[in-house]
């Protein structure tokens, strides 16, 4: 395993992060063996969030003595139908209080605001973040799905006004475009030549990215092929389908099983390494449902690509050299 440090975490962080927002998790089930599996692997990093049904719960009831060896990620202010805009300061203490709670434990070690407002000033919220470290009750914290301007401005005022400025960005950033907003209520990629000055902008900076849909909520995970992509509402799920769901993925697909025939490894396992091989500073959040793929997920991380690899995979150029 890979690790690196992120400003305010106690522990090094690995490089792949275990999403739990799977159905076993969502649905209150127990995911003992799987995360004893994870951690056994040195995946010590969990991604949750509060508005991930059950899953708060199911780390809280494994986390136990692995407490001190474990990175907890959650996520709050979670907008919903009745309130669409939740960055407040009574709704982020509510939800933090709610996941200390469900978690079982009396710190988060990453703190997330889950999505962006216009209506709400950054620094505003740098001071309610300051707030909760100050209080014991979360270490570090960062954003999910905040553009790289509102991301930028936050840093600047938490510099302006000697607070601790955000630890991470969490975005989705992937292989497989993003061609429109999967979930709805603003969610924010890197990928696309729309986002070049973000992600150029992260590459400078060294900002920790956070990927989420890291293989396109499953378009590139193997479990599809490329030349089926008129059966793939019936193999992914409708937010895949709509985030992820274009021609121009379908042909990442089949580059990908190109490369992976060539290399003698998984579709997956290319598409993990071509995060990897980026010049950002990549966290790639990944969903597991097995040991084996835990292991697959693993060697994903010594697979090297070479940059025409990469620009292949990705379209920019018609054949690798």
């Amino acid at each position: 395993m890979e690790y690196r440090s992120i400003p305010q975490v106690r522990l090094p962080v690995s490089r792949i992060v275990m999403g739990c927002a799977s159905d076993g998790f969502n649905g209150g089930r127990d995911q003992s063996a799987l995360l004893d599996a994870a951690l056994a692997a040195g995946i010590n990093t969990l991604d949750t969030a509060r508005v991930y049904a059950q899953s708060e719960r199911v780390i809280g009831k494994w986390l136990g003595t692995h407490r001190e060896q474990v990175v907890v990620v959650t996520k709050c202010a979670h907008p919903s139908l009745l309130h669409p805009m939740r960055l407040t300061e009574r709704d982020i203490r509510k939800d933090c209080e709610t996941s200390l709670r469900e978690l079982d434990t009396d710190r988060i070690d990453l703190y997330l605001l889950h999505r962006d407002h216009p209506s709400v000033e950054p620094g505003a919220l740098i001071e309610i973040m300051n707030s909760l470290k100050a209080e014991g009750k979360i270490d570090a914290f960062g954003a999910s799905n905040w553009t790289y301007e509102r991301f930028r401005q936050a840093q600047e005022y938490a510099e302006k006004h000697g607070l601790v400025p955000f630890s991470v960005s969490s975005p989705h950033f992937s292989l497989a475009r993003q061609q429109a907003d999967p979930y709805g209520g603003g969610c924010v990629s890197l990928t696309g030549d729309e986002n070049a000055a973000a992600r150029q902008w992260y590459a400078e900076t060294r900002t920790p990215v956070f990927a989420y849909s890291s293989l396109g909520r499953g378009l590139l995970s193997g479990k599809l092929k490329s030349g089926d992509a008129k059966q793939a509402a019936k193999v992914l799920d409708t937010f895949a389908m709509k985030g992820y769901g274009c021609q121009d993925n379908f042909v990442r697909l089949a580059r990908c099983e190109e490369l992976a025939q060539k290399k003698g490894c998984s579709v997956a396992q290319i598409a993990m390494a071509w995060i990897y091989c980026q010049p950002l500073n990549t966290f790639a959040i990944v969903t597991m449902s097995s040991p084996a793929r835990i292991q697959e997920n693993l060697a994903a991380l010594s697979l090297k690509l070479t940059d025409d690899e990469c620009r292949y995979l990705n379209l920019e150029i018609s054949s690798p050299a």
